[in-house]
């Protein structure tokens, strides 16, 4: 009865919005929803809110959000059925969805730019800055999930705009858990364009949680709906991402061809916001694949288009891709100087995952530096960043990272247990190309702990295994740089162990994989490696393999190159000397013990020749 009395002295407009509140669930709202219910300016709503709360109708949650007591709300849909018409109901149902997808899609454009999910749809909104904007969604986003609890008889298209708004912010926020929720209420609607949609978003946020096999398997069904239903730019979209996950599981050739896919269909001026995507994630796999040069044209493009896009978000990923691209070449100084780019961006979209991994690259940048103190508690801190957002795979590689550190630190013991808990990562998400790397490593670092110990590299066994598990790996998924340094590590081991013979076999597999894809630095050590073992197992004897090597040697001197690992020039002056001293068989190999090896930080840059100017 008291409810009905503070009800009845409330003037008509502020008892319709009482009624009509009763629509938007059991989440806080602001002015915004109210303004969408009366069909008035927010101004207006936020008198009506305020006389609502003076009455004790509703409770002011903080400044400027309020929320309906359930004995409250119960009562307000009462009156709200018996008070008011079907049709008006509706509309003021459809006004409140609408004007929620047109404000989150606009707070969304602001950070996508304008991607076909988007583009051309909504105008602006009036946020002074892209943190109030965020602010706002943020405040919004569980009213926004209450709100499509109650979406029926909608116009279909306001809801899908705006669950598609939604799950971006999800995916952007790393709030998986809510995600499910909305994937649940896709399905339960059942509209075959809403489903896919969502199960597109879905299948991002399991590659993000690490979940690749699931994460292809969603993909994979996602772009053969989109296929069906004949839509090219939904169809673009999941290639893309079907693209990226395949990256990540590391079959590059195959991820390779979806992206390529992808781009195809996103040939129109139209979809140029999506090619920016789809270019950028094409360069991180052409990069892994050695093709430097390729990946660098992509980049530059794919930049000019998030530009004009206007994509914060797409601008930090281009950004991030060309700091890695720099790193493979060791321009540590022009790295960075992207990687700080991105991490800025991604501050600015509120990107926590970007932000982890930008911090990793830029841990790594110091690590390519020669600086492994800072880089090991830069890399710690980053994989607890990755942690707290739930992204096993930005994890794994921080370890990774920090294993290398740990060992370039003279820590042996800890770097082995931090590659091994990175290959055990890589091993549960089946990402076959971030196995063979933690493999390599960490059979790298425990020939070397073993030889420590021991004085030779004599019980190797169980990293040579390490080696040839790497080299497979790497041999099955077409990458030909991994390839090629496992094998001369398999010929250190071997060379080590008096299989001669078969270490200069490796070598010589060496130099035909790094000509392959034109890495001049790589051939220079497979070469040099190979000088190093014709004494001992040239077929003439140890006369001729010494002439052979000291030919071969002052060639290798003869032509340098600015790829050319400056190690490597001390490495073949030392040898050449040692061989005008004369070789004995009876010493055996001794480059390893001389240090005349190529070091871990040798293998981190390739020699592939990029014209940078473009």
């Amino acid at each position: 009865r008291a409810l009905w009395l503070r009800y009845t002295d409330q003037p008509d407009t502020v008892r319709r919005l009482l009624r009509r509140l009763a629509l938007a669930g059991r989440a806080s709202m602001g002015a915004a929803a109210a303004a969408a219910l009366l069909s008035t300016d927010e101004t207006e709503a936020t008198r009506n809110l305020e006389a609502l709360h003076r009455a004790g109708l509703i409770d002011r949650v903080r400044h400027s959000r309020y929320r309906l007591h359930a004995l409250v709300r119960a009562f307000a849909y009462a009156r709200l059925l018996d008070e008011e018409d079907p049709d008006e109901r509706a509309a003021a149902q459809e006004r409140l969805i609408v004007n929620y997808a047109e404000l989150a899609d606009s707070v969304l454009r602001l950070v996508d730019g304008n991607m076909s999910t988007r583009s051309d749809r909504f105008g602006p909104y009036g946020f002074t800055s892209l943190d109030e904007a965020l602010r706002w969604l943020d405040d919004e986003s569980s009213f926004i999930t209450a709100a499509l609890r109650h979406a029926e008889g909608v116009d279909r298209g306001a809801v899908l705009n705006l669950l598609g708004a939604l799950c971006d912010y999800c995916l952007l926020r790393g709030d998986l858990y809510r995600l499910g929720e909305i994937n649940e209420l896709a399905q339960a609607v059942d509209e075959g364009l809403l489903v896919r949609s969502v199960q597109w978003r879905t299948g991002i946020a399991a590659r993000q949680l690490g979940e690749l096999d699931t994460a292809r398997t969603t993909l994979t069904s996602v772009v053969d709906l989109y296929r069906e239903a004949q839509h090219e730019a939904g169809q673009a979209r999941a290639l893309t991402s079907l693209g990226i996950t395949l990256h990540h599981q590391g079959n590059l050739t195959e991820a390779s061809e979806r992206l390529r896919e992808a781009l195809d269909l996103q040939a129109s001026d139209a979809l140029a916001a999506d090619r920016a995507w789809t270019m950028h994630a094409l360069a991180a796999v052409e990069r892994d694949r050695a093709r430097l040069a390729e990946a660098l044209e992509l980049l530059t493009e794919s930049l000019v288009l998030h530009r004009a896009g206007e994509s914060l978000h797409g601008q930090a990923w281009a950004h991030f891709q060309l700091g890695q691209l720099h790193l493979r070449r060791g321009d540590v100084e022009r790295a960075e100087g992207e990687l700080r780019t991105a991490l800025d961006l991604y501050g600015r979209t509120r990107d926590a995952r970007g932000e982890a991994w930008a911090l990793t690259e830029l841990a790594r940048a110091r690590l390519v530096d020669g600086d492994a103190s800072p880089a090991v508690e830069e890399l710690r801190r980053a994989a607890a960043r990755h942690r707290d957002n739930e992204d096993a795979r930005g994890e794994a590689w921080t370890l990774y990272y920090l294993g290398q550190a740990l060992e370039e630190s003279g820590d042996l013991d800890r770097a082995v247990r931090e590659l091994e808990r990175a290959r055990t990562m890589f091993s549960r998400m089946r990402d076959v190309y971030g196995l063979a790397c933690a493999r390599h490593h960490s059979a790298r670092v425990t020939r070397d702990q073993r030889a420590a110990q021991t004085g030779s590299l004599r019980n190797s066994g169980f990293a040579r295994q390490l080696l040839v598990d790497a080299r497979a790996d790497f041999q099955r998924i077409g990458v030909a740089h991994g390839e090629a340094w496992t094998c001369l590590e398999l010929a250190v081991v071997d060379a080590g162990n008096a299989r001669t013979q078969q270490a200069l076999a490796l070598c010589d597999e060496a130099v035909a994989l790094f000509a392959s894809y034109g890495d001049r630095r790589g051939e220079d050590w497979a070469r040099f490696l190979r000088c190093t073992l014709l004494p001992y197992a040239a077929p003439g004897g140890t006369e001729v393999g010494t002439a052979v090597a000291q030919q071969e040697l002052t060639e290798l001197a003869a032509a340098p190159h600015p790829a050319r690992d400056p190690k490597l020039t001390d490495c073949v002056d030392a040898y050449q000397l040692l061989l005008e001293r004369g070789v004995s068989l009876d010493t055996g190999w001794q480059p390893w013990n001389l240090g005349l090896v190529p070091t871990r930080h040798a293998r981190e840059v390739m020699g592939v020749a990029v014209p940078l100017e473009a």
